[in-house]
């Protein structure tokens, strides 16, 4: 890509996602991602109502009165970002569509001072960006997603999600930009989910969810070139495929459920930023209940 192309499109990435972060998304944001606890803030003197639980003997015996412990909301989040680089994702819309989310994602974390980090993985770890401040840093993470162009063609979902949990030590937020055309993760998923919070993001195109009505092809899958021939000409043919993809979604979304892992669903067709503050406005009115 020229130099002067990829800083055009960093920019304008810039621009709109810091638009709707802005406008609506950030504080949606803000209120389903609540800091993970609360740390102390300081001791102030005691007054009539407050918990006498939380008394500061110590500090009360020095300068002979009472005198409390208060307490602020430990706001700072980590958000991390799993971005499946793997054939079946890289070179098309599906990578427009995820760097998109992965920049709204990114400037919605700084606006709120959260530290945000990122692992590209193909059926390798491709690069580890660990997780800091500022607007610098996330300009840096959405360039690589623009413009990284991975090693690996497969995609080893279960790796990216060990390496992740191994290295993320403090309980944070964790969105998986993927199509979930992979293997085995469930493990890793699970065990991630035990600490974090995880969000599965598939990312899917509404072409590949039905087969086009067409004569005899060959169809080449992205990730390991294998070539098969296919009869889009045929009417049962092309049902079985339509029922293979959504009963590879129904399982997806069975596996996420079980596990008590979230899930959303992003079309190559649709807006990611509508998407993301719907599913922020959903589920802030479940945690509301």
């Amino acid at each position: 890509m020229n130099p002067e192309t990829g800083r055009s499109r960093l920019r304008g990435l810039q621009i709109v996602s810091t638009k709707l972060v802005e406008g609506i998304l950030a504080g949606n944001y803000r209120s389903v991602f609540k800091g993970q606890g609360i740390e102390f803030d300081e001791v102030r003197e005691y007054v009539q109502g407050d918990d006498a639980r939380l008394i500061d003997w110590n500090v009360s015996s020095r300068l002979g009165g009472a005198f409390t412990k208060t307490f602020r909301e430990e706001r700072e989040i980590t958000l991390f970002l799993v971005a499946d680089l793997s054939a079946s994702v890289f070179g098309n819309s599906r990578r427009s569509a995820a760097t998109l989310v992965v920049s709204l994602l990114s400037f919605a974390a700084i606006q709120n001072s959260d530290r945000v980090g990122a692992v590209f993985f193909t059926d390798r770890i491709e690069k580890w960006i660990p997780p800091r401040k500022g607007k610098t840093h996330a300009m840096r993470l959405i360039g690589d997603m623009l413009h990284f162009r991975p090693s690996g063609r497969g995609s080893d979902l279960g790796l990216a999600l060990r390496a992740s949990g191994e290295a993320l030590k403090r309980r944070g937020i964790v969105f998986i930009l993927s199509d979930f055309k992979t293997g085995a993760y469930q493990r890793e998923l699970l065990i991630l989910g035990r600490k974090h919070d995880v969000i599965a993001l598939r990312i899917f195109s509404p072409a590949d969810e039905e087969f086009p009505e067409a004569g005899l092809a060959y169809l080449e899958d992205p990730e390991t070139r294998r070539v098969i021939l296919s009869a889009g000409m045929s009417g049962k043919f092309r049902q079985e495929y339509a029922d293979f993809r959504q009963a590879q979604r129904r399982q997806w979304l069975r596996d996420c459920g079980r596990l008590g892992i979230s899930t959303v669903e992003i079309s190559t067709l649709e807006d990611p930023g509508d998407k993301l503050t719907q599913f922020f406005k959903h589920r802030g009115k479940k945690r509301g209940r």
